[in-house]
């Protein structure tokens, strides 16, 4: 049986998201909406120049739609868990 909303998807890389530019981005939610994105402790270092990350640790960076960083955690868990109570809608990054 052929499920008729797989024939009707659209590739990912269609998707208008995928298309946007960061000011638009940032419009479409503001502070409403985060993303989070997996990012290395030497990328961390580099941002946040008053905390020490290990280099080679993937830390997950939690930033709101207008680029202002709301959370690092070293789990994907620690991120859900803070997330729990907050009224953000989030966005993952692939």
């Amino acid at each position: 049986m052929m499920d008729r909303r797989n024939a009707d998807a659209v590739s990912a890389d269609a998707h208008p998201l995928r298309h946007l530019t960061e000011a638009q981005f940032a419009a479409l939610g503001g502070s409403a909406v985060a993303y989070v994105k997996p990012v290395s402790g030497e990328v961390l270092s580099r941002m946040i120049r008053d905390a020490e990350f290990d280099a080679s640790e993937e830390y997950q960076l939690v930033m709101s739609a207008d680029g202002t960083p709301l959370m690092v955690a070293d789990t994907k868990d620690a991120v859900a868990e803070w997330l729990g109570d907050k009224n953000l809608g989030v966005a993952t990054l692939h």
